[in-house]
C-alpha cells in the first residue's frame, strides 16, 4: 500500500487523480492545505445551504457537545430531538404529523419504503409493489438502489435488488405517457410511488413541471397508493421553495429529508409521515411496532444543528437569498444557452444545468477532464457525465458566481 489508506466514494483510484486536502470552510468557499480558496459551487454534494461553518450552527453544535453527545433513542428521548420534531411539524405541511429520525438520505428512503410496506401489512392488504420513475436516484443502500434507475450505479449488485414497477420520465411532450403508465400501475394495486419532485438529481438534473407532479399525486390518491416524496436534494429551498412539492400544491403521505436539514453541517435525516401511517403501526401487540433504527438515531448534536438551521430559516431572510441567487443564476444560464456547444440550458430555483453537445452518460470520457479543469481553476464542480450543473450555497456572492460561470464558459469552449 502506498499513499493514503482512505477509499473515497465515487472515485476511481486507478486514475491517480489528485485529491486536495481541505483544511477549513467559510461561507461559499473551501480552503486547502496549499492555501487555495475554492468556490464550492455544488454545496459539497448538495448539502451546504447557508454556507460553511455558519456561526449559529457551529455554536449549537459546540453547546450541545458539552452537555449530551449521544443516547439510545429506543424508549428514551432528549430535548434537541423533541424541539426539532416540533419545529419540523410547524414548518412542514400540517398533514405530516410524525417524525422518524435516521442518518442519511438513503436511510430516510429505506425508512419510507418500510413504513409503506408496514402500513399495508398492518391493514392486512396484499400490496407490496413499489413504483418508481425512470432515471431516478434515491441512494446507495439496497432498498434505495432498488427504487433507483438500474445501470452503472448498481449493476454489480443486481442480485440484491428487489423488483419494482418503472414509470417513464415525463419528458417534454411525453407527459401523458407517464401519467397513463402510472394510472395503469396504480390501478393494479401498487403499495407506493416514490418520486424526486420536479428535479431528478443524479439522473442528470432532469426537470419536469409542477402540473405533472400534481397529476401524479392525484392518480395515487384515486387508487389509494401511498405517495413518497424524496426531497433529500430538492428540500430546504433548492428549487426556490422550502419543498419542491409546494409548487404543485402537493402533500405526500411520506416525506424524506436530509442534506440541508442541518444546513449541511453534520449527518441527519428524517422521514415524516401522516397520522394513518403511524396509527397502522401503533398497537398493544409488540410484533406490530416499526422495526427500524440505527445506533445514532436522533443524535443530540445533529438534532441541535438542525434546530439551529430551523432558527436560521425563521430569523434570517433565507427565502430572499434564495430568490436573489435564483434570479442571478437564471440570467447567467440564459447567456450560456446562446453558446452553440451547449444544449438544454435550464434553471430552477438555485439549480442550474446544461449539457455539452447532446450529452453523454455518467461515464463520459469528458467528465474526469472537466473535473480536473475546474479543480485547477479553484472551482468545485462535479459534472454528471456531460451534464454540468451548479448548486451553490445561498450565501454565494456575485463575484464568486461570476467566476463559476466564467469557468464554465471556458470549459464549454475548451471541451464542447
Amino acid at each position: 500500500m502506498s499513499g493514503s489508506p482512505v477509499w473515497h466514494p465515487f472515485t476511481q483510484h486507478g486514475l491517480g487523480e489528485p485529491i486536495p486536502l481541505v483544511t477549513r470552510g467559510e461561507g461559499a468557499a473551501l480552503h486547502t492545505a496549499d492555501d487555495r480558496r475554492v468556490i464550492d459551487a455544488i454545496s459539497s454534494w448538495w448539502v451546504t445551504t447557508h454556507g460553511h461553518n455558519h456561526p449559529r450552527i457551529v455554536a449549537a453544535i459546540r453547546d450541545q457537545a458539552e452537555r449530551l453527545d449521544q443516547i439510545i433513542f429506543a424508549g428514551w428521548t432528549h430535548e434537541p430531538a423533541e424541539a426539532l420534531a416540533r419545529g419540523l411539524t410547524a414548518i412542514m405541511p400540517a398533514e405530516l404529523t410524525r417524525v422518524f429520525f435516521s442518518d442519511s438520505g438513503s436511510t430516510s428512503v429505506e425508512v419510507a419504503l418500510k413504513m409503506a410496506l408496514g402500513y399495508w401489512h398492518a391493514r392486512g392488504e396484499p400490496r407490496d409493489r413499489i413504483l418508481v420513475m425512470a432515471h431516478s436516484y434515491h441512494g446507495d443502500t439496497i432498498g434505495a438502489m432498488s427504487v433507483g434507475a438500474r445501470g452503472v450505479f448498481n449493476r454489480p449488485y443486481a442480485p440484491l435488488l428487489f423488483d419494482v414497477g418503472t414509470i417513464p420520465f415525463p419528458a417534454a411532450g411525453a407527459e401523458q405517457a407517464t401519467l397513463d403508465s402510472l394510472e395503469q400501475a396504480c390501478a393494479a394495486g401498487a403499495a407506493a410511488f416514490i418520486v424526486e419532485p420536479l428535479v431528478l438529481g443524479a439522473g442528470g438534473m432532469l426537470f419536469y413541471p409542477p402540473s405533472v407532479l400534481a397529476e401524479m399525486r392525484a392518480i395515487c390518491v384515486r387508487h389509494g397508493v401511498l405517495f413518497i416524496a424524496d426531497e433529500v436534494m430538492t428540500g430546504w429551498g433548492r428549487t426556490g421553495t422550502l419543498l419542491a412539492c409546494e409548487q404543485a400544491g402537493v402533500v405526500p403521505d411520506i416525506l424524506c429529508l436530509s442534506k440541508g436539514l442541518t444546513g449541511g453541517a453534520v449527518p441527519l435525516a428524517v422521514t415524516m409521515a401522516t397520522e394513518p401511517l403511524f396509527e397502522a403501526h401503533r398497537s398493544t401487540d409488540r410484533a406490530r411496532m416499526f422495526f427500524h433504527s440505527s445506533s445514532y438515531t436522533a443524535n443530540p448534536i445533529a438534532c441541535a444543528a438542525a434546530c439551529a438551521n430551523l432558527a436560521i430559516w425563521r430569523d434570517e431572510p433565507v427565502r430572499e437569498r434564495i430568490a436573489a441567487l435564483a434570479t442571478a443564476q437564471a440570467e447567467r444560464v440564459a447567456a450560456l444557452s446562446a453558446l452553440p456547444e451547449v444544449s438544454g440550458a435550464r434553471s430552477l430555483g438555485t439549480i442550474a444545468a446544461l449539457e455539452l453537445g447532446e450529452g453523454a452518460g455518467y461515464l463520459s470520457d469528458r467528465a474526469p477532464l472537466l473535473m480536473a479543469f475546474f479543480r485547477e481553476r479553484d472551482v468545485l464542480l462535479r459534472p454528471l457525465g456531460d451534464t454540468l450543473y451548479v448548486m451553490p450555497p445561498y450565501c454565494t456572492g456575485a463575484d464568486d458566481l461570476d467566476r463559476v460561470f466564467a469557468v464554465i464558459v471556458e470549459a464549454v469552449e475548451t471541451f464542447g
